[in-house]
């Protein structure tokens, strides 16, 4: 047997030591070279590197902007004067660095500047490997981006996706502010960007807006800027009299270029159709006061990419009025209903019976999603799951795709290890007396943390964390109350 180990644990020292000499030969420079090389002599044999139509400017300055020279012995290695690509080009374009840029950053533009740009020249401007046009082997953007590519048989294609992604898009521009322009890297807010091509003016256009004046609408709100399953582009989610083309319900003929509508106001108006939203946000013991005013505030009357028809898209729309909730979007792990799905996955947005507008009270909230018994309803006409009663509706792909958890409990215990409890622990000696309560979020955060597994304070999952209720690891049933 001590054979065999020092065997195979010679033949491990082999290999390892096979593999380092591998990566030593591979980062030798072929020609042996003087530290102190003039930058020059670099080009007699990489003289490609400036020949093509956009020259990176640092190239002016010599190789030895960017690379240095180490010599040991007879062996010569030429290296990036930092560690990583993305850290050399922010040395100068620093303006560029991810960190501190406040909104939403292009994902390669945080990883590696190389993704997009050749480091020394191209013939595409800003030096980017391919350009920003053309199909999707000449395209870059194509290359990570697949809309439009695809479009349904009766669906529609913007043809200004053939123009180049970047006749709309500036890759690298963002804000502090969550708009769509930022969010999208859009070169303008639409509706300015749209009318760069689409005239206000034209008559054939404005008959297929019914002569409504359409000219300062968001034009995205309705329709989709790159490819739909339904002509003209039209957004996923359409209101029903939008949809069937009976604008005269809602509208009366336009007057000095303004909307008129068929009643009053447009509370009114919506009320016609859904009473039912007006009674629960009359009667909801807990109300929701932005459900009280205008109802466009939220929602979109024509169309929308999602169910609801909420104006942007069913996050942005809450977290424009819930500031504190925004900023938690900053922390690197998010609740995927929080910032993705939307709200209303776990609030109810008219009103409701439960504190903070939740779907169900205590621990009812997160086991309807996670909880063992747990079986979300289908709806294979439309491809979707539904949970809460048929009140929310997520894709048919949602458990799946988000690897959503299911825990393994057992009257009430199971979680996050076995015979662990998940709700409040009951006096012994009195059982309608709480000893320890407990629900999820004794551990967990709702919307999201700075650690895996969301939990409260921004706690790494380790012992430490336990310790917050089990002050004495040699006897685990010794709890207290976090905080007292």
């Amino acid at each position: 047997m001590m054979r065999r180990t020092s065997s195979l644990g010679g033949a491990v020292c082999v290999a390892l030591m096979m593999l380092l000499a591998l990566r030593a030969t591979a980062a030798v420079h072929p020609v042996p070279l003087d530290k102190n090389t003039d930058p020059k002599k670099c080009l007699e044999c990489h003289d490609d590197k400036t020949k093509h139509k956009f020259v990176h400017s640092a190239m002016e300055a010599g190789c030895l902007g960017c690379h240095e020279i180490r010599v040991n012995k007879d062996v010569t290695r030429v290296k990036l004067i930092t560690a990583t690509t993305t850290a050399l080009c922010i040395s100068c374009h620093a303006d560029k660095k991810a960190s501190d840029i406040k909104g939403t950053v292009h994902p390669p533009a945080v990883r590696d500047c190389l993704t997009c740009h050749d480091a020394h020249s191209s013939d595409n401007k800003n030096q980017l490997l391919k350009p920003a046009s053309g199909d999707e082997k000449e395209n870059l953007c194509l290359e990570c981006h697949k809309t439009g590519l695809h479009a349904a048989e009766k669906g529609s294609r913007h043809a200004a996706l053939d123009m180049g992604c970047d006749t709309c898009h500036s890759t690298h521009k963002t804000g502090a502010e969550p708009t769509a322009e930022n969010r999208f890297h859009l070169t303008k807010a639409p509706p300015a960007l749209c009318v760069d091509c689409h005239d206000v003016k034209d008559a054939e256009l404005a008959k297929k807006h019914n002569n409504q004046p359409f000219g300062t609408a968001n034009c995205v709100e309705c329709h989709d800027p790159h490819q739909s399953d339904s002509p003209k582009l039209m957004a996923k989610f359409q209101h029903v009299p939008f949809q069937g083309n009976g604008c005269d319900t809602c509208h009366a003929p336009a007057k000095d270029g303004k909307v008129v509508l068929t009643q009053t106001d447009v509370k009114a108006l919506c009320v016609t159709c859904h009473d039912d939203k007006a009674k629960l946000i009359d009667s909801a013991k807990v109300p929701h006061p932005g459900a009280g005013g205008d109802c466009t505030d939220c929602h979109n009357p024509h169309a929308s990419s999602q169910p609801g028809l909420p104006k942007s898209d069913s996050v942005t729309i809450c977290l424009g009025c819930h500031s504190d909730i925004a900023d938690e979007g900053k922390k690197s792990v998010h609740h995927q209903p929080a910032f993705a799905q939307g709200c209303s996955t776990c609030h109810t947005p008219h009103g409701g019976d439960n504190d903070h507008l939740l779907r169900a009270k205590g621990n009812a909230l997160c086991l309807e999603c996670h909880g063992p018994d747990s079986v979300a309803q289908k709806d294979e006409a439309n491809h979707l799951l539904t949970l809460f009663n048929g009140t929310v509706r997520l894709p048919d792909d949602y458990y799946v795709k988000n690897k959503v958890p299911i825990l393994p409990l057992r009257y009430g215990l199971g979680h996050p290890v076995d015979y662990h409890p998940v709700s409040d622990v009951m006096d012994p000696t009195n059982q309608s007396k709480v000893k320890t309560p407990l629900s999820c979020l004794s551990c967990h955060q709702p919307h999201a943390s700075a650690q895996p597994d969301l939990l409260i304070k921004d706690q790494v999952n380790n012992m430490a964390f336990c310790d917050n209720c089990h002050k004495n690891r040699l006897n685990m049933k010794d709890t207290i109350t976090p905080g007292k």
